[in-house]
Protein backbone atom coordinates (compact mmCIF):
# COMPACT_ATOMS: atom_id res chain seq x y z
CA UNK A 1 0.00 0.00 0.00
CA UNK A 2 1.23 3.60 -0.70
CA UNK A 3 2.62 5.69 2.19
CA UNK A 4 0.23 8.68 0.51
CA UNK A 5 -2.98 6.45 1.08
CA UNK A 6 -1.90 5.68 4.62
CA UNK A 7 -1.00 9.90 5.58
CA UNK A 8 -3.99 10.24 4.01
CA UNK A 9 -6.08 8.44 6.00
CA UNK A 10 -4.56 9.82 9.13
CA UNK A 11 -4.39 13.38 8.28
CA UNK A 12 -1.00 13.71 8.12
CA UNK A 13 1.63 15.37 6.40
CA UNK A 14 3.67 13.32 3.94
CA UNK A 15 7.53 14.73 3.81
CA UNK A 16 10.25 13.24 1.12
CA UNK A 17 7.87 11.46 -1.39
CA UNK A 18 5.77 8.37 -1.28
CA UNK A 19 6.55 5.31 -0.75
CA UNK A 20 5.16 1.37 -0.93
CA UNK A 21 4.93 -0.04 2.55
CA UNK A 22 4.46 -3.81 2.58
CA UNK A 23 4.11 -4.17 6.91
CA UNK A 24 3.79 -1.90 9.77
CA UNK A 25 6.25 -1.49 12.80
CA UNK A 26 6.28 -0.80 16.48
CA UNK A 27 9.56 -1.99 17.11
CA UNK A 28 12.89 -0.97 15.68
CA UNK A 29 14.51 -3.73 16.99
CA UNK A 30 12.93 -5.92 14.03
CA UNK A 31 12.34 -3.39 11.80
CA UNK A 32 12.95 -4.71 7.73
CA UNK A 33 12.81 -3.66 3.88
CA UNK A 34 9.28 -1.94 3.35
CA UNK A 35 8.29 -1.23 7.32
CA UNK A 36 6.36 1.52 8.12
CA UNK A 37 8.03 2.63 11.29
CA UNK A 38 5.90 4.22 13.96
CA UNK A 39 7.44 6.75 16.67
CA UNK A 40 5.51 6.51 19.46
CA UNK A 41 5.56 8.70 22.64
CA UNK A 42 5.59 5.89 25.53
CA UNK A 43 5.19 6.63 29.28
CA UNK A 44 8.89 5.44 29.77
CA UNK A 45 9.95 5.84 26.12
CA UNK A 46 9.86 7.73 23.22
CA UNK A 47 10.51 5.34 20.50
CA UNK A 48 11.51 8.49 17.92
CA UNK A 49 15.12 8.37 19.31
CA UNK A 50 14.68 5.05 17.73
CA UNK A 51 14.43 6.25 13.98
CA UNK A 52 17.64 5.72 13.07
CA UNK A 53 17.73 2.40 14.03
CA UNK A 54 14.60 1.74 12.23
CA UNK A 55 15.92 3.51 8.92
CA UNK A 56 19.73 1.55 9.12
CA UNK A 57 17.52 -2.23 9.73
CA UNK A 58 15.98 -1.01 6.01
CA UNK A 59 12.35 0.58 7.35
CA UNK A 60 10.79 2.24 4.26
CA UNK A 61 8.88 5.30 5.95
CA UNK A 62 8.58 6.82 9.47
CA UNK A 63 5.62 7.98 11.08
CA UNK A 64 6.34 10.53 13.77
CA UNK A 65 4.80 13.58 15.78
CA UNK A 66 8.19 16.20 14.59
CA UNK A 67 10.38 16.41 11.89
CA UNK A 68 13.39 13.93 12.19
CA UNK A 69 17.08 13.61 10.52
CA UNK A 70 16.21 11.04 8.24
CA UNK A 71 16.38 10.24 4.47
CA UNK A 72 13.58 8.51 4.89
CA UNK A 73 9.60 9.64 3.52
CA UNK A 74 8.53 10.91 7.10
CA UNK A 75 4.65 11.13 7.79
CA UNK A 76 3.85 14.14 10.11
CA UNK A 77 1.04 13.86 12.67
CA UNK A 78 -0.49 15.50 15.82
CA UNK A 79 -1.28 12.25 17.97
CA UNK A 80 1.35 8.95 16.55
CA UNK A 81 -1.02 6.72 18.79
CA UNK A 82 -4.18 7.47 16.72
CA UNK A 83 -2.59 8.05 13.56
CA UNK A 84 -0.91 4.13 14.10
CA UNK A 85 -4.72 2.73 15.08
CA UNK A 86 -6.56 4.79 11.39
CA UNK A 87 -3.25 3.34 9.74
CA UNK A 88 -3.48 -0.28 10.72
CA UNK A 89 -7.09 -0.46 10.05
CA UNK A 90 -6.32 1.46 6.01
CA UNK A 91 -3.09 -0.98 5.50
CA UNK A 92 -5.60 -4.04 6.25
CA UNK A 93 -8.98 -2.42 4.13
CA UNK A 94 -10.84 -1.90 7.11
CA UNK A 95 -11.70 -4.97 8.45
CA UNK A 96 -13.88 -3.51 11.40
CA UNK A 97 -16.46 -2.72 9.00
CA UNK A 98 -17.13 -5.61 7.43
CA UNK A 99 -17.76 -7.16 10.97
CA UNK A 100 -20.29 -6.76 13.75
CA UNK A 101 -18.14 -5.57 16.64
CA UNK A 102 -19.20 -5.57 20.54
CA UNK A 103 -17.15 -3.97 22.96
CA UNK A 104 -17.40 -5.12 26.59
CA UNK A 105 -15.79 -2.57 28.89
CA UNK A 106 -16.10 -1.99 32.86
CA UNK A 107 -13.54 -2.52 35.47
CA UNK A 108 -14.50 -7.01 36.40
CA UNK A 109 -16.59 -9.00 33.91
CA UNK A 110 -14.80 -8.50 30.53
CA UNK A 111 -13.97 -11.72 30.00
CA UNK A 112 -16.36 -13.72 31.30
CA UNK A 113 -19.22 -11.97 29.51
CA UNK A 114 -17.30 -12.09 26.02
CA UNK A 115 -16.84 -15.37 26.92
CA UNK A 116 -20.42 -15.67 27.39
CA UNK A 117 -21.42 -13.86 24.22
CA UNK A 118 -18.90 -15.83 22.14
CA UNK A 119 -20.47 -19.20 23.34
CA UNK A 120 -23.50 -17.99 22.71
CA UNK A 121 -22.84 -16.85 19.18
CA UNK A 122 -21.02 -20.20 18.45
CA UNK A 123 -23.90 -22.91 19.38
CA UNK A 124 -26.88 -19.89 17.57
CA UNK A 125 -24.42 -21.44 14.57
CA UNK A 126 -23.08 -17.88 14.14
CA UNK A 127 -19.20 -17.67 12.97
CA UNK A 128 -18.26 -15.38 15.77
CA UNK A 129 -14.53 -14.11 16.61
CA UNK A 130 -13.26 -13.76 20.66
CA UNK A 131 -10.41 -11.22 21.94
CA UNK A 132 -9.50 -10.46 25.19
CA UNK A 133 -7.33 -10.69 28.49
CA UNK A 134 -7.14 -14.70 27.94
CA UNK A 135 -6.07 -14.45 23.62
CA UNK A 136 -8.31 -14.54 20.50
CA UNK A 137 -10.16 -17.41 19.11
CA UNK A 138 -12.19 -17.91 16.21
CA UNK A 139 -12.93 -20.92 13.80
CA UNK A 140 -10.18 -23.46 14.58
CA UNK A 141 -7.59 -20.89 15.45
CA UNK A 142 -6.39 -19.87 18.91
CA UNK A 143 -3.95 -17.40 19.42
CA UNK A 144 -2.26 -16.69 22.94
CA UNK A 145 -2.98 -13.64 25.31
CA UNK A 146 -0.67 -10.69 25.14
CA UNK A 147 -2.36 -7.74 26.06
CA UNK A 148 -6.20 -7.61 27.02
CA UNK A 149 -7.02 -5.32 24.03
CA UNK A 150 -3.79 -5.55 21.22
CA UNK A 151 -1.91 -3.01 20.00
CA UNK A 152 -3.49 -1.44 16.85
CA UNK A 153 -1.17 -3.57 14.38
CA UNK A 154 -1.82 -6.88 15.76
CA UNK A 155 -5.90 -5.92 16.38
CA UNK A 156 -6.29 -4.84 12.90
CA UNK A 157 -4.12 -7.76 11.54
CA UNK A 158 -6.10 -9.91 13.85
CA UNK A 159 -9.69 -8.26 12.47
CA UNK A 160 -8.08 -9.30 9.19
CA UNK A 161 -8.08 -12.37 9.44
CA UNK A 162 -11.34 -12.91 10.97
CA UNK A 163 -13.01 -11.09 8.14
CA UNK A 164 -11.08 -13.19 5.71
CA UNK A 165 -12.09 -16.23 8.09
CA UNK A 166 -15.66 -15.52 6.97
CA UNK A 167 -16.40 -14.44 11.18
CA UNK A 168 -19.42 -12.56 11.48
CA UNK A 169 -19.29 -10.91 14.83
CA UNK A 170 -16.24 -10.02 17.37
CA UNK A 171 -16.75 -10.07 21.03
CA UNK A 172 -14.09 -7.60 22.39
CA UNK A 173 -12.81 -6.97 25.75
CA UNK A 174 -12.01 -2.82 25.22
CA UNK A 175 -9.65 -1.76 28.30
CA UNK A 176 -9.51 1.46 29.62
CA UNK A 177 -5.47 1.69 28.73
CA UNK A 178 -6.59 0.77 25.42
CA UNK A 179 -9.11 3.76 24.78
CA UNK A 180 -7.18 6.10 26.81
CA UNK A 181 -4.49 5.08 23.89
CA UNK A 182 -6.77 4.74 21.15
CA UNK A 183 -5.88 1.04 20.16
CA UNK A 184 -9.60 1.02 18.52
CA UNK A 185 -9.95 4.02 17.48
CA UNK A 186 -11.82 3.46 13.93
CA UNK A 187 -13.97 1.14 15.35
CA UNK A 188 -17.85 1.93 15.33
CA UNK A 189 -19.23 -0.63 17.48
CA UNK A 190 -22.72 -2.15 16.94
CA UNK A 191 -23.09 -2.54 20.87
CA UNK A 192 -20.64 -1.66 23.87
CA UNK A 193 -21.37 -3.74 27.18
CA UNK A 194 -20.87 -1.69 30.56
CA UNK A 195 -20.18 -3.84 33.50
CA UNK A 196 -19.19 -1.87 36.31
CA UNK A 197 -16.82 0.57 37.97
CA UNK A 198 -14.29 0.13 40.69
CA UNK A 199 -11.29 1.29 41.42
CA UNK A 200 -8.21 -0.15 39.46
CA UNK A 201 -5.60 1.49 37.27
CA UNK A 202 -4.57 4.44 39.43
CA UNK A 203 -1.08 4.11 38.86
CA UNK A 204 -2.00 4.65 35.29
CA UNK A 205 -5.23 7.13 35.03
CA UNK A 206 -4.17 9.04 38.75
CA UNK A 207 -7.95 9.87 39.62
CA UNK A 208 -11.41 8.06 39.10
CA UNK A 209 -12.27 10.73 37.23
CA UNK A 210 -9.68 9.99 34.32
CA UNK A 211 -10.26 6.84 34.58
CA UNK A 212 -13.89 6.87 33.91
CA UNK A 213 -13.96 9.10 31.19
CA UNK A 214 -11.70 7.03 29.43
CA UNK A 215 -14.64 4.00 29.99
CA UNK A 216 -16.89 6.59 28.57
CA UNK A 217 -15.23 7.56 25.64
CA UNK A 218 -16.55 3.81 23.89
CA UNK A 219 -20.14 4.50 23.91
CA UNK A 220 -20.12 7.47 21.75
CA UNK A 221 -18.74 5.30 18.94
CA UNK A 222 -21.51 1.94 19.39
CA UNK A 223 -25.09 2.13 18.06
CA UNK A 224 -26.25 0.54 21.42
CA UNK A 225 -25.15 1.23 25.25
CA UNK A 226 -26.04 -2.07 27.26
CA UNK A 227 -25.77 -0.65 30.74
CA UNK A 228 -25.43 -2.03 34.08
CA UNK A 229 -28.19 -0.32 35.97
CA UNK A 230 -27.27 -1.30 39.21
CA UNK A 231 -23.63 0.60 38.63
CA UNK A 232 -24.17 4.61 39.58
CA UNK A 233 -21.85 5.62 36.40
CA UNK A 234 -24.05 3.87 34.19
CA UNK A 235 -25.80 7.13 34.22
CA UNK A 236 -22.89 9.09 32.95
CA UNK A 237 -22.49 6.52 30.21
CA UNK A 238 -26.09 6.86 29.21
CA UNK A 239 -25.13 10.92 28.49
CA UNK A 240 -23.31 9.82 25.59
CA UNK A 241 -24.86 6.64 24.20
CA UNK A 242 -27.28 6.97 21.01
CA UNK A 243 -29.73 4.15 22.33
CA UNK A 244 -29.45 2.53 25.87
CA UNK A 245 -30.86 -1.00 27.38
CA UNK A 246 -30.56 -1.72 31.16
CA UNK A 247 -29.63 -4.56 32.96
CA UNK A 248 -29.62 -5.33 36.46
CA UNK A 249 -30.80 -7.16 39.84
CA UNK A 250 -31.38 -4.71 41.88
CA UNK A 251 -33.00 -1.38 40.10
CA UNK A 252 -35.26 -0.99 37.91
CA UNK A 253 -33.75 -2.54 34.29
CA UNK A 254 -35.48 -3.06 31.00
CA UNK A 255 -33.75 -6.66 31.32
CA UNK A 256 -33.24 -8.47 34.65
CA UNK A 257 -32.95 -12.08 36.30
CA UNK A 258 -35.02 -13.91 39.26
CA UNK A 259 -32.36 -16.55 40.89
CA UNK A 260 -34.19 -19.78 41.42
CA UNK A 261 -30.95 -21.86 42.90
CA UNK A 262 -27.07 -20.86 43.85
CA UNK A 263 -24.72 -23.41 44.76
CA UNK A 264 -21.21 -23.71 44.27
CA UNK A 265 -21.66 -24.90 40.61
CA UNK A 266 -23.32 -21.87 39.48
CA UNK A 267 -26.68 -20.48 39.39
CA UNK A 268 -30.52 -21.57 38.00
CA UNK A 269 -31.99 -18.05 37.10
CA UNK A 270 -35.05 -16.84 35.01
CA UNK A 271 -33.98 -13.90 32.96
CA UNK A 272 -36.48 -11.40 31.62
CA UNK A 273 -35.01 -9.98 28.16
CA UNK A 274 -37.75 -6.92 27.43
CA UNK A 275 -40.48 -9.17 28.68
CA UNK A 276 -39.12 -12.40 26.85
CA UNK A 277 -38.47 -14.96 29.72
CA UNK A 278 -35.83 -17.45 29.40
CA UNK A 279 -34.94 -20.15 31.78
CA UNK A 280 -30.79 -20.39 32.10
CA UNK A 281 -28.32 -22.25 33.81
CA UNK A 282 -25.16 -20.11 35.05
CA UNK A 283 -22.04 -22.73 35.35
CA UNK A 284 -20.11 -20.55 37.14
CA UNK A 285 -20.21 -19.67 40.89
CA UNK A 286 -21.40 -16.16 42.28
CA UNK A 287 -23.87 -13.65 41.92
CA UNK A 288 -21.89 -11.37 39.51
CA UNK A 289 -21.83 -13.93 37.01
CA UNK A 290 -25.70 -13.76 36.82
CA UNK A 291 -24.81 -9.91 36.39
CA UNK A 292 -22.34 -11.48 33.15
CA UNK A 293 -24.90 -13.65 31.86
CA UNK A 294 -27.87 -11.17 31.81
CA UNK A 295 -25.29 -8.45 29.61
CA UNK A 296 -24.16 -11.44 27.36
CA UNK A 297 -27.77 -13.12 26.84
CA UNK A 298 -29.21 -8.81 26.33
CA UNK A 299 -26.79 -8.63 23.28
CA UNK A 300 -27.47 -11.60 22.09
CA UNK A 301 -30.99 -11.43 22.14
CA UNK A 302 -30.47 -7.61 20.33
CA UNK A 303 -28.22 -9.29 17.54
CA UNK A 304 -30.59 -11.57 17.16
CA UNK A 305 -30.41 -15.16 18.82
CA UNK A 306 -32.84 -16.99 19.83
CA UNK A 307 -33.94 -18.39 23.65
CA UNK A 308 -32.59 -21.44 23.08
CA UNK A 309 -29.47 -20.95 21.99
CA UNK A 310 -28.94 -18.67 24.73
CA UNK A 311 -29.54 -20.96 27.24
CA UNK A 312 -27.66 -23.47 25.52
CA UNK A 313 -24.48 -20.35 25.35
CA UNK A 314 -24.67 -19.31 28.18
CA UNK A 315 -25.14 -23.34 30.09
CA UNK A 316 -22.14 -24.30 28.07
CA UNK A 317 -19.79 -21.13 28.78
CA UNK A 318 -16.27 -21.91 30.05
CA UNK A 319 -13.99 -18.87 31.69
CA UNK A 320 -10.32 -20.11 32.42
CA UNK A 321 -9.44 -18.68 35.67
CA UNK A 322 -12.30 -17.25 36.62
CA UNK A 323 -13.36 -18.16 39.83
CA UNK A 324 -12.63 -21.72 38.51
CA UNK A 325 -13.10 -25.05 40.75
CA UNK A 326 -9.67 -26.51 40.74
CA UNK A 327 -10.49 -29.87 42.91
CA UNK A 328 -10.27 -30.60 47.30
CA UNK A 329 -8.24 -31.37 49.92
CA UNK A 330 -9.14 -33.39 53.03
CA UNK A 331 -12.74 -32.02 52.16
CA UNK A 332 -11.93 -28.47 51.31
CA UNK A 333 -12.61 -26.78 48.14
CA UNK A 334 -10.23 -25.08 46.06
CA UNK A 335 -10.80 -22.13 43.57
CA UNK A 336 -8.62 -20.20 41.75
CA UNK A 337 -9.47 -16.63 40.39
CA UNK A 338 -8.75 -13.63 38.57
CA UNK A 339 -9.81 -10.68 40.78
CA UNK A 340 -7.02 -8.57 41.80
CA UNK A 341 -9.15 -5.38 42.92
CA UNK A 342 -10.99 -4.78 45.78
CA UNK A 343 -14.68 -4.59 44.21
CA UNK A 344 -13.52 -8.26 42.44
CA UNK A 345 -12.45 -9.59 45.53
CA UNK A 346 -14.74 -8.86 47.98
CA UNK A 347 -17.80 -10.47 45.21
CA UNK A 348 -15.36 -13.41 44.38
CA UNK A 349 -15.25 -14.15 48.68
CA UNK A 350 -18.90 -13.18 49.18
CA UNK A 351 -19.77 -15.80 46.28
CA UNK A 352 -17.56 -18.28 48.03
CA UNK A 353 -19.20 -17.16 51.87
CA UNK A 354 -22.62 -18.55 50.89
CA UNK A 355 -21.34 -22.16 50.38
CA UNK A 356 -19.07 -22.41 52.83
CA UNK A 357 -19.44 -24.58 55.90
CA UNK A 358 -16.44 -24.59 57.78
CA UNK A 359 -13.77 -21.68 56.86
CA UNK A 360 -12.77 -19.11 54.06
CA UNK A 361 -9.51 -18.89 53.21
CA UNK A 362 -7.93 -16.86 50.49
CA UNK A 363 -4.38 -16.48 49.02
CA UNK A 364 -3.72 -12.93 47.51
CA UNK A 365 -1.19 -10.45 46.57
CA UNK A 366 -1.07 -7.34 44.19
CA UNK A 367 1.11 -6.46 41.20
CA UNK A 368 4.11 -4.51 41.49
CA UNK A 369 4.27 -1.14 39.53
CA UNK A 370 0.64 -1.04 39.87
CA UNK A 371 -2.00 1.08 41.35
CA UNK A 372 -0.37 1.41 44.84
CA UNK A 373 -3.59 3.05 46.48
CA UNK A 374 -5.89 -0.47 46.16
CA UNK A 375 -2.85 -2.40 48.08
CA UNK A 376 -4.27 -1.42 51.70
CA UNK A 377 -7.82 -1.38 50.21
CA UNK A 378 -7.59 -5.26 49.31
CA UNK A 379 -6.00 -6.15 52.53
CA UNK A 380 -8.76 -4.32 54.21
CA UNK A 381 -11.37 -6.26 52.13
CA UNK A 382 -10.08 -9.96 52.57
CA UNK A 383 -10.02 -9.70 55.91
CA UNK A 384 -13.69 -8.72 56.10
CA UNK A 385 -14.70 -11.30 53.89
CA UNK A 386 -12.34 -14.67 54.96
CA UNK A 387 -11.70 -16.09 57.92
CA UNK A 388 -7.88 -16.57 57.24
CA UNK A 389 -5.57 -15.36 54.62
CA UNK A 390 -1.97 -15.59 53.09
CA UNK A 391 -1.09 -12.56 51.57
CA UNK A 392 1.88 -13.15 48.96
CA UNK A 393 3.62 -12.00 45.97
CA UNK A 394 2.01 -11.34 42.60
CA UNK A 395 3.87 -10.57 39.39
CA UNK A 396 5.81 -7.91 41.47
CA UNK A 397 7.59 -6.95 38.07
CA UNK A 398 10.47 -4.34 39.48
CA UNK A 399 9.22 -3.83 42.79
CA UNK A 400 10.25 -5.50 45.98
CA UNK A 401 7.66 -8.43 47.24
CA UNK A 402 8.32 -7.99 50.40
CA UNK A 403 7.36 -4.00 50.18
CA UNK A 404 4.08 -4.47 48.61
CA UNK A 405 3.24 -7.48 50.84
CA UNK A 406 3.40 -4.74 54.11
CA UNK A 407 1.37 -2.17 52.14
CA UNK A 408 -1.35 -4.53 51.89
CA UNK A 409 -0.75 -5.83 55.56
CA UNK A 410 -1.89 -2.25 56.55
CA UNK A 411 -5.28 -2.83 55.13
CA UNK A 412 -5.57 -5.92 56.48
CA UNK A 413 -4.49 -5.19 60.08
CA UNK A 414 -7.40 -2.33 60.66
CA UNK A 415 -9.68 -5.49 60.44
CA UNK A 416 -7.98 -8.86 61.57
CA UNK A 417 -4.16 -10.55 62.23
CA UNK A 418 -5.62 -13.44 61.24
CA UNK A 419 -3.23 -14.02 58.67
CA UNK A 420 0.51 -14.83 57.84
CA UNK A 421 2.74 -13.53 54.73
CA UNK A 422 4.46 -15.87 52.68
CA UNK A 423 7.02 -14.37 49.60
CA UNK A 424 7.13 -17.37 47.31
CA UNK A 425 3.46 -18.25 45.53
CA UNK A 426 3.78 -21.68 45.51
CA UNK A 427 5.05 -21.85 49.37
CA UNK A 428 2.09 -19.63 50.09
CA UNK A 429 -0.61 -21.84 48.30
CA UNK A 430 1.12 -25.58 50.01
CA UNK A 431 0.59 -23.47 53.30
CA UNK A 432 -2.95 -22.71 52.80
CA UNK A 433 -3.65 -26.26 51.25
CA UNK A 434 -2.12 -27.84 54.06
CA UNK A 435 -5.04 -26.06 56.82
CA UNK A 436 -7.64 -27.00 54.76
CA UNK A 437 -10.40 -29.41 56.06
CA UNK A 438 -14.01 -30.30 55.29
CA UNK A 439 -16.59 -27.78 54.18
CA UNK A 440 -13.40 -25.24 53.99
CA UNK A 441 -13.40 -23.63 51.13
CA UNK A 442 -9.85 -21.81 49.61
CA UNK A 443 -9.68 -18.82 47.18
CA UNK A 444 -6.70 -18.13 45.37
CA UNK A 445 -7.03 -14.74 43.53
CA UNK A 446 -4.88 -12.57 40.94
CA UNK A 447 -3.79 -14.68 38.87
CA UNK A 448 -6.43 -16.64 37.41
CA UNK A 449 -5.46 -18.26 33.64
CA UNK A 450 -2.23 -16.45 33.94
CA UNK A 451 0.62 -18.62 32.34
CA UNK A 452 3.50 -16.61 33.85
CA UNK A 453 5.04 -14.66 36.61
CA UNK A 454 6.45 -11.73 36.01
CA UNK A 455 9.88 -11.00 38.24
CA UNK A 456 12.55 -8.06 37.49
CA UNK A 457 10.98 -7.85 33.62
CA UNK A 458 11.55 -11.34 33.08
CA UNK A 459 8.12 -13.72 32.56
CA UNK A 460 8.57 -17.20 34.39
CA UNK A 461 6.41 -20.08 33.57
CA UNK A 462 4.02 -19.97 36.39
CA UNK A 463 0.37 -21.34 37.13
CA UNK A 464 -2.05 -21.15 40.15
CA UNK A 465 -3.55 -24.16 38.26
CA UNK A 466 -1.35 -26.56 37.46
CA UNK A 467 0.71 -26.01 40.84
CA UNK A 468 -2.42 -26.35 42.70
CA UNK A 469 -2.96 -29.61 41.09
CA UNK A 470 0.60 -30.73 41.36
CA UNK A 471 0.13 -30.44 45.36
CA UNK A 472 -3.15 -32.50 45.36
CA UNK A 473 -3.20 -34.28 42.04
CA UNK A 474 -4.71 -33.71 38.96
CA UNK A 475 -7.89 -36.78 39.58
CA UNK A 476 -9.76 -34.21 41.75
CA UNK A 477 -10.67 -30.98 39.12
CA UNK A 478 -13.26 -30.58 36.88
Amino acid sequence: MKLSVLAHAAGGELLGGDAEIKSLCTDSRVAGAGDLFFCIRGTHEDSHAYAAEAERRGAAALVAEHPLQTSLPCVLVKDARRAMSVMSATFYHDPQEHLHMIGVTGTNGKTTVTHMLYSILTVAGKRAGLIGTLGARYADTVIPPSLTTPDPVALFSLLADMRDGGVGTVAMEVSAHALALEKDAPILYDAAIFTNFTQDHLDFFKTMEAYGEAKKSLFPRCRLGILNADDPFSSEIAKVCTSVVTYGLEEPADCFALIDRENVAGSDVLLNLEDELIGVHIPLTGRHNVYNALAAAVCARRLGVGAEAIAKGLAATKVEGRLEYIGERNGGKIFVDFAHTPDGLEKSLSALREHTDGKLYAVFGCGGNRDRGKRPIMGETVAKNCDFAVITSDNPRFEDPCAIIAEIEEGYKRVSREYVAVEEREKAISYALQKLEQGDVLLIAGKGGETTQEIMGIKYAYSDKETVLSMIGGGDAH
